[in-house]
């Protein structure tokens, strides 16, 4: 009696497909897959460094380029990666073609550069896999409404291959990076991080939204929505090595839950605080409000009302937002009336995340005990269902998550 074969989407980033004995070893690992009775779909990003290239590109002709234009540029270099992989598939006898985003196709918004995924149609991709012949698909790309090639922003590429895995309704995504796998925390700089075999979604988007590099949020959001299995993977790993990996999954699939799965920081953050201001109904809404028409996105908030009437509000935004909310600050001022406004770019986010937070108590207090044992002086706290997030002065973040790590019992034995 015949089993019905696996289905495998396997994506490979940047670095992955560096150079052309990176694209071979890539194919080799793909034969091996099929070679053991799965289909395989590939799903490819650019080589290292072709993307960022394309983008000073277009930047030094047009510092405001057409995003229809800027698309068809740097989409360019998926579809050469797309080209070489199934080349080097057949050179080593496995039937493949390589993929563009139309041809499939995967229907996106307008919104250029930053696209969202509106559909994906699997037929022709199945058919192709049932026809003996693997699947190159070119990441980080689709076409939109105008029939024009959009590309999908930052972490496109792991969007697509989740994307394709939930049209062809594949067992699992198995994305493979330059890591074998999700730790703890940043092995960098807590040594004692050690791989975790499974993590749910909802904890891996927590983790992935507050610095976490290994997989971008809206890939994890959509695997979380579709229900697409994703493995985490090493494409260094030497060739037909069994790997583990990190399994992505449903929270139902852990047994044995974890309270804190994992603890991630950010430095892309910046703080800033508007001091002095009456205190008066609505003064939120006055700060808060501007920012948003300006698209500023707001973090972490602490508001405090001294005896004097007077209110502060510290918050924090990306980096990227922090000129443009100091200059819509500074021109509501006569309106907030504000005494001071201070901004600063010294700080770190550290989170902690775990499903386990719903059922146990005192993990907050954990948190603050241990930073406040090192002298560590917490300035912003925020907090979600399963995620303690906590504002301190970046040259603690070696310190806070290396006593984090031992305080929650997440070292390696």
């Amino acid at each position: 009696m015949s089993s019905t074969p696996a289905r495998i989407v396997m994506k490979f980033g940047g670095t992955s497909v560096g150079d052309l004995d990176r694209i071979r070893a890539v194919a080799e690992r793909v034969r091996g897959e099929v070679a053991a009775g799965a289909q395989v779909t590939v799903v490819v990003s650019a080589m290292a460094g072709v993307t960022n290239r394309l983008v000073a590109d277009c930047a030094a002709l047009h510092d405001l380029a057409d995003p229809r234009e800027y698309d068809a540029v740097v989409a360019a270099g998926e579809q050469v990666t797309s080209g070489l992989v199934a080349i080097a598939l057949q050179a080593l006898g496995v039937p493949a073609r390589s993929w563009l985003g139309w041809q499939i196709p995967l229907l996106t918004d307008n919104a250029h550069g930053r696209a969202q995924i509106e559909s994906v149609d699997g037929a022709a991709l199945i058919g192709c896999m049932e026809a003996g012949v693997v699947p190159v698909v070119a990441g980080f790309q689709g076409i939109g409404p105008e029939e024009r090639i959009a590309t999908l922003g930052r972490g496109g590429s792991d969007t697509s291959a989740v994307a394709v895995a939930a049209a062809v309704k594949a067992d699992r995504c198995d994305i493979y990076t330059d890591v074998d796998g999700i730790y703890t925390t940043d092995p960098r700089i807590v040594s004692r991080a050690r791989k975790l075999d499974r993590i749910t979604y909802e904890e891996m988007l927590e983790l992935a939204s507050v610095g976490a590099k290994v997989l971008q949020t809206r890939s994890v959001g959509l695997a979380m929505r579709e229900r697409v299995r994703v493995r985490v993977l090493s494409s260094f790993a030497e060739s037909g090595l069994v790997q583990a990996g990190s399994l992505v999954v449903d929270e139902e699939e852990i047994v044995e839950k974890q309270v804190v799965a994992g603890i991630a920081y950010s430095r892309d953050e910046a703080k800033i605080s508007v001091r002095g201001i009456p205190d008066r109904p609505g003064i939120a809404a006055a700060i808060f409000g501007p920012l948003t028409a300006a698209h500023v996105n707001i973090d972490m908030i602490v508001q405090s009302t001294g005896t004097d009437g007077l209110t502060n509000m510290t918050f924090t935004v990306g980096c990227v937002d922090q000129a443009r909310a100091v200059a819509v600050l500074e021109e509501q001022q006569d309106h907030i009336q504000y005494a001071e406004l201070h901004t600063s770019r010294d700080v770190v986010k550290i989170s902690v995340v775990g499903v386990g937070m719903r059922s146990h108590t005192g993990i907050a207090n954990t948190m603050f005990r241990t930073l406040a044992e090192r002298g560590i002086n917490i300035q912003v706290i925020s907090t979600s269902e399963i995620k303690i997030s906590v504002l301190i002065d970046a040259e603690y973040t070696e310190l806070a998550m290396r006593a984090l790590h031992t305080a929650y019992g997440l070292d390696a034995r």
